[in-house]
């Protein structure tokens, strides 16, 4: 842009609150800024000041995610922002971080403070945040007057502050945290359910996506994407939490199918396959797994479609229930429908919008 790159964008639900971070050679704010843009009025109302770059914003309700290399922070979402959680992690330099997008839960995972690890956080049962309200609350969370709209509030956040040393006088609440071992290697990508029972997580070497029970920490899935060593941009579940799509730097975009429908205490949903059986495509070899590497057991995806011009993307599922849509760095986005049983992938359009 004329007035300087932003490098980081991320939306309140669909309202017309968003965080902007700078970036690119000529970042337009600071890298160490969280500005909080209201574009009904197209002015920035806060603003929270760190230590260091921020890699990683999401917003929620009431509340403000930040990541930096070695923290995960917690503020309150309004004018003035609060100060209310600061977690330790291992190195995060991808910014790794998921939130549940669902009105009804507030689940938060991150990289755990050892390589590897997750850590969960239900931010209702945590000490000190006000009370939950519905998206549609925003404007009363955030209220912007219009007298004043050049005016806006600041926070300076001291990212040295963590919840395990500090309480409530200091303004960081105590929070309970649920511990997952999840790779040997280092987190590179994490998704959460809309309703919060399911963490999805990737490693830095990018071959195995597993997926856990936020409550106990029980792995549900153990998916492969591949083979080679692998990138992966990003990972998203279904409204239903009956599928997982994962795009990576191979160019592709893999669905599967998760037998579970809502994580622990549900019985089993059927997804077909290829061959009208529940699950993914598997190993002819899978008979003997107990005697073969543990490459044989895997579950692959039952349907997968290369994206056009192979560029970075980010993936989700349509409105659609057999649908994905990509959007890709090139500026282009693009969906695709895939057939439930024979897992067949088509190109329904394709759109650039830069």
């Amino acid at each position: 842009f004329k007035d300087g790159g932003i490098g980081i964008v991320a939306m309140l639900y669909r309202s017309n609150y968003l965080a902007f971070v700078g970036g690119g050679r000529n970042p337009r704010f600071p890298p160490n800024k969280v500005m909080l843009w209201d574009d009904a009025s197209s002015n920035i109302v806060a603003e929270l000041e760190f230590r260091s770059d921020v890699l990683n914003v999401q917003l929620q309700r009431e509340r403000i995610v930040v990541v930096q290399r070695n923290k995960c922070i917690i503020c309150s979402l309004e004018i003035k922002p609060r100060h209310l959680h600061a977690f330790e992690t291992a190195d995060n330099d991808r910014g790794a971080l998921a939130l549940s997008g669902g009105s009804q839960s507030s689940i938060l995972a991150f990289p755990g403070r050892q390589k590897g690890h997750i850590q969960i956080v239900d931010l209702q049962s945590c000490v000190g945040l006000t009370a939950v309200q519905e998206p549609q609350s925003t404007s009363a969370a955030l209220p912007v007057h219009r007298a004043r709209s050049h005016s806006r509030g600041s926070i300076s956040v001291d990212s040295g502050v963590t919840a395990s040393t500090t309480g409530p006088a200091s303004g960081v609440y105590p929070a309970n945290i649920n511990i997952i071992a999840a790779h040997a290697t280092s987190i590179s990508a994490l998704a959460v359910s809309a309703d919060g029972t399911m963490v999805a997580s990737a490693s830095e070497k990018g071959t195995l996506i597993r997926i856990f029970d936020t409550l106990n920490g029980r792995l549900l899935h153990e998916l492969r994407r591949g083979v080679d060593r692998a990138d992966i941009y990003s990972i998203a579940f279904s409204p239903d939490n009956t599928r997982l799509c994962v795009s990576s730097d191979k160019g592709t975009v893999h669905v599967f199918n998760l037998e579970t429908k809502q994580g622990a205490g549900q019985q089993p949903a059927p997804a077909p396959t290829a061959s009208g059986k529940s699950g993914n495509r598997h190993s002819n070899l899978k008979f003997m797994k107990d005697l073969l590497p543990k490459y044989f057991s895997s579950e692959w995806s039952f349907a997968h479609f290369r994206v056009a011009n192979e560029v970075r993307c980010i993936c989700g599922f349509g409105s659609e229930r057999n649908s994905v849509v990509v959007l890709c760095a090139d500026g282009t986005a693009q969906k695709y429908s895939f057939d439930s049983y024979r897992g067949n992938c088509v190109r329904e359009w394709y759109r650039k919008f830069i």
